[in-house]
């Protein structure tokens, strides 16, 4: 099931982020940031375990980021990435946001699953990089960007995708 995060599950989101982190193939983030951004954050819960993990956090009015997606090994494959994605992407329209981008080192899922398109980082406003200050790879950053614009179409496409898939 997937619901929004509370404070209980910061420290299941931090080890599972931190796992990621520690392979390379995600930003750490401090257990401190999990707690202060929580509202940004939905889980996959299955039998009282937190198995998966995303962050939609709105940066402007018309633009928000897909932030620490992540998925416990053992169940990667089984569509909880797309369904966490899917769900955010489907909040950012309800809160009226007309963009998502994500800096990511697996550009392939968003684009193949989702219909991103790579960018150019230096597209993005000046307001994103204000982070990244405190990010460890800054200012030799290594992640690729993409963003994907919603519609009613869009969002609508993704729905009948997802009666299709579980």
């Amino acid at each position: 099931m997937i619901r929004k995060a509370t404070v209980r599950d910061a420290k299941a989101i931090y080890n599972l982020l931190t796992d990621y982190a520690k392979r390379g193939v995600l930003l750490p983030r401090s257990l401190n940031s999990i707690y202060e951004n929580i509202r940004d954050f939905w889980v996959y819960e299955r039998e009282g375990e937190v198995i998966g993990c995303v962050a939609l956090h709105v940066m402007w009015e018309d633009l928000a980021e897909i932030r620490s997606l992540a998925v416990k090994e053992e169940h990667k494959g089984e569509g909880i990435g797309y369904l966490l994605v899917k769900k955010a992407l489907e909040e950012a329209w309800e809160l009226g946001v007309s963009k998502v981008f994500s800096l990511t080192y697996v550009k392939e899922f968003f684009i193949k699953k989702f219909g991103f398109r790579e960018i150019d980082k230096s597209v993005l406003p000046h307001k994103v990089w204000g982070e990244c200050i405190n990010c460890v790879k800054f200012p030799n950053c290594d992640e690729e960007a993409v963003m994907v614009e919603l519609s009613e179409s869009y969002i609508k496409s993704l729905r009948d995708k997802q009666a299709l898939k579980i």
